[in-house]
């Protein structure tokens, strides 16, 4: 069986092939198949993963799996949630993972309220009207940091320390980290709902 990956994130493509691995499927990013990104216009992260598996499914012709993951800081009222990707453009910078960690630190500086979570929604379709999306959702409580620490991942992972850990996300292991990120509790929870719903 084959499914469209539909990101362009090297970082989560990376993630999400190892994530997926037990599905023993051949898992195709979008841009092998010239497959452009979706529109993100929703506020929720199930409505733009809704929305770039549907993208992906109808240009690909296969079904697909899609991903919408952000930080929501406690202290914004959830922000930069949907909009992470693009956290650093509202404080003038170019968008990039440096700048996006860069700008939080900067607006946080004098912040003492430092819980945030890092959220994942995975949704999978089996064709792009599906009318029974699997969706699976993943939470990671944590604090940020007031400076990055570690060089693993990327994103925010350098300032989402986890009490749990006692360390960022950007300092563990590629393979603990994928078995405790938000992003990794999603998988293993959507694997469990392929395997149940799909065969």
């Amino acid at each position: 069986m084959k499914i469209i990956l539909a990101s362009n994130n090297a970082g989560k493509l990376k993630e999400l092939n190892a994530l997926f691995a037990p599905l023993q499927v051949d898992l195709i990013p979008q841009s092998a198949l010239g497959i452009s990104e979706a529109e993100e216009p929703f506020h929720t992260f199930i409505e733009n993963a809704l929305a770039k598996a549907r993208h992906a499914s109808a240009l690909g012709g296969l079904p697909a799996i899609a991903d919408d993951a952000g930080l929501c800081v406690d202290a914004f009222n959830g922000e930069p949630g949907v909009q992470t990707a693009h956290y650093a453009t509202r404080f003038g910078y170019e968008k990039s993972n440096d700048n996006n960690v860069r700008a939080l630190l900067e607006q946080m500086q004098h912040i003492d309220n430092r819980r945030a979570a890092m959220v994942s929604t995975l949704v999978a379709v089996r064709h792009p009207l599906d009318p029974e999306p699997l969706v699976a959702v993943g939470r990671v409580a944590g604090l940020i940091t007031r400076e990055p620490l570690g060089d693993q991942g990327f994103g925010f992972d350098p300032v989402m320390y986890l009490p749990t850990f006692g360390k960022t996300f950007a300092q563990l292991p590629p393979e603990v980290k994928n078995a405790h990120s938000h992003r990794g509790l999603a998988a293993a929870r959507l694997l469990t709902l392929l395997q149940e719903h799909w065969g």
